[in-house]
């Protein structure tokens, strides 16, 4: 969606400029851009189907790592962006009017714009590619997201950036708490880092049958703490890992029946560490109402309260 909104305010913006020449430059790099995604996805995807589990696992889990960083990157600099993102568009856009290489300016906008955001697309997807609900699921979202750039370009649809790029940011950082736990998982699964899966003397068992250990701590006969590289629990007689519920979580906030300490732990760590910096930038930039003095002769009062916008940094 953010790459489509970037698209729409651009093509709207070389109309009004009467600059008809620069949009295919612009569609030319947004294609460049969708192919270069797909290539991306299909070396990952295909490719490592003849690698050992293990080394899936690594390049899972390390793929997932990277597109937490780069999500958690982007949600920040699309805000600080967002604040002000026609201005700040329409301004690059107008700058390169200027020059002799706007088309050159156009491509490389529409190409980083949408292609930053496909990659990111990718590594999330990565390990999906092969069911067909998931395909469906992102072939969705991304007509979705193409239909509310285009009501936005045509005028039809009115967005508070702001607001937008608060509420999606907020909900792509669980998105993201949710991809590391997943790596962490992949990475546990590898014999990478320990946990239940690598069988390593530090892994909580019980001593009589060899069972992984699950909860915080157990006591007697079979006393022993599962923490940090037990099973934090198991709820799979509960909640079906194969089922809706399972899949819409496991989708959405990273929650599986299933998980070791280890993933609970990077999935709290990032959200007490990430979230609330996020929210501070979100309320640096909230709408102040600024006291301005001046005179009327008919009114009561000389202090007027307009509203102005304070943006960070």
């Amino acid at each position: 969606m953010e790459a489509a909104l970037i698209i729409g305010i651009l093509v709207a913006f070389l109309k009004r400029e009467n600059q008809h020449s620069a949009i295919s430059p612009l569609k030319y790099g947004v294609i460049s851009a969708i192919l270069l995604s797909l290539l991306f996805g299909a070396i990952f995807t295909f490719g490592s189907q003849s690698l050992s589990f293990q080394t899936q696992e690594i390049l899972g889990g390390s793929m997932s790592i990277l597109a937490v960083v780069m999500i958690t990157g982007m949600v920040f600099w699309m805000f600080k962006l967002g604040v002000n993102m026609r201005a700040e568009l329409e301004g690059t856009a107008r700058n390169a009017l200027g020059g002799n290489n706007l088309k050159i300016s156009m491509f490389w906008i529409a190409f980083i714009s949408v292609g930053r955001e496909g990659v990111e697309t990718t590594l999330m997807l990565w390990g999906w590619a092969m069911q067909p609900l998931a395909l469906l699921g992102a072939l969705a979202g991304i007509i979705t997201a193409s239909i509310i750039g285009y009501f936005v370009y045509r005028g039809m649809l009115h967005i508070n950036f702001r607001v937008f790029f608060a509420w999606t940011g907020a909900f792509l950082i669980v998105v993201a708490a949710g991809i590391l736990a997943y790596g962490i998982h992949d990475l546990q699964e590898a014999a990478i880092l320990p946990g239940p899966f690598s069988g390593a003397p530090i892994t909580p068992t019980n001593f009589r049958t060899g069972e992984v250990l699950t909860g915080f701590f157990t006591t007697l006969p079979y006393w022993g703490a599962a923490y940090p590289f037990g099973w934090a629990f198991d709820l799979q007689n509960v909640i079906s890992p194969d089922g809706f519920l399972g899949a819409f979580l496991k989708g959405t906030i990273g929650f599986t029946p299933l998980m070791s300490w280890l993933e609970i732990t990077a999935w709290a760590i990032y959200l007490l560490v990430v979230f609330p910096a996020f929210i501070r930038r979100v309320r640096a930039t909230r709408p102040q109402l600024t006291q301005v003095a001046g005179t009327c002769p008919n009114c009561t009062t000389q202090n007027i309260s307009i509203p102005s916008e304070r943006t960070s940094e």
